[in-house]
């Protein structure tokens, strides 16, 4: 039976022949938003899961049904939405 693979909609590979548009874009976008004094920050991608769950209740659809949640040893962590 042969697997059936589609991209998830709205999402689409940055080949290497493509990148140097990407580049110019962000630089832009970089360049303006500093002009006006804004500053880069880096967040992490995931969070413990508690934070979650405390933040919204642990019985509500977002708990239980829409987070991507990982086990760590005994700590469990869910991506960032």
């Amino acid at each position: 039976m042969a697997l059936n693979l589609k991209r998830p909609n709205g999402t689409e590979d940055i080949l290497p022949s493509n990148i140097h548009k990407w580049y110019t874009v962000e630089q832009v976008a970089r360049s303006v938003a500093q002009s006006y004094g804004f500053r880069e920050i880096r967040i992490p991608t995931f969070e413990n899961t508690e934070l979650f769950q405390r933040s919204v209740g642990e019985t509500t659809d977002v708990v239980q049904k829409e987070m991507y949640t990982v086990m760590a040893k005994e700590t469990k962590f869910t991506l960032r939405p």
